[in-house]
């Protein structure tokens, strides 16, 4: 895909007037296509699985499904999917869930539309899109976690695996990575891939856990601490 193509975007909530107002933002800003849309959790996962696309901003609180159990299952069914949550809900521990369950981004419904937007692009890019203090604290319960098995072995990596992942799990888009390691962007892709096939790992989140838990971004957490 162009990078001038638009990014295909579902919108999941269970207000229709606020699917519509979304779908209308996003489109009359020439970035973006409104694919799909669901009301619910359930109804989500399946259209998502059909339309397979870029993007999906998703509501946390919603019946029979909720937005972050969606997510989970969302990660599981397309793990190249981005999901970004949306909602009135400011309760800290619901962004660190969103985050946990693979969410890359956390965007409050009384955000500017601009603000939105600009989330949007951040997340279709793969950088992490959450609030300063979500990913402290995220940061510290994973640091707190670090009994690191066989597994979590940063040395089991080579030098260049594992600047690639640090800069991945950083929020880097893979077209700054090819650009800051002078290769192409497939070459970071297959990079990406073959780190999860070498550590077993099958999501780009768990990738991103793998990393802070081996000590990758303990520089970034330092950053964060300071502030």
């Amino acid at each position: 895909m162009s990078t001038n193509d638009p990014i295909a975007v579902m919108v999941v909530d269970d207000h229709p007037i606020m699917r519509s107002g979304l779908r209308d933002l996003l489109e009359s800003s020439g970035r973006f296509v409104v694919v799909g849309q669901a009301g619910d959790g359930e109804e989500a996962l399946s259209i998502a699985e059909e339309l397979k696309p870029q993007v999906v901003i998703m509501d946390v609180i919603m019946p029979r499904m909720d937005g972050i159990e969606a997510c989970r299952e969302l990660m599981s069914l397309l793990p190249d999917t981005q999901v970004m949550m949306l909602t009135a809900a400011t309760q800290q521990d619901a962004v660190v869930d969103a985050v946990a369950a693979g969410a890359t981004g956390y965007l409050e419904k009384y955000a500017p539309p601009e603000a939105l937007l600009a989330a949007v692009v951040d997340v279709a890019e793969g950088r992490l899109h959450v609030p300063d203090e979500a990913v402290k604290k995220v940061f510290a319960m994973l640091r707190g976690q670090r009994q690191l098995d066989s597994r979590s072995q940063p040395d089991r990596l080579t030098a260049i695996e594992r600047q690639t992942l640090s800069l991945f799990a950083r929020g880097t888009s893979y077209t700054e990575i090819a650009r800051q390691r002078g290769i192409s962007v497939v070459t970071v892709r297959n990079t990406l891939y073959r780190i999860q096939d070498k550590l077993g790992i099958e999501t780009k989140q768990e990738l991103v856990i793998w990393a802070v838990r081996s000590g990758l971004l303990d520089d970034v957490v330092v950053g964060i601490d300071e502030q």
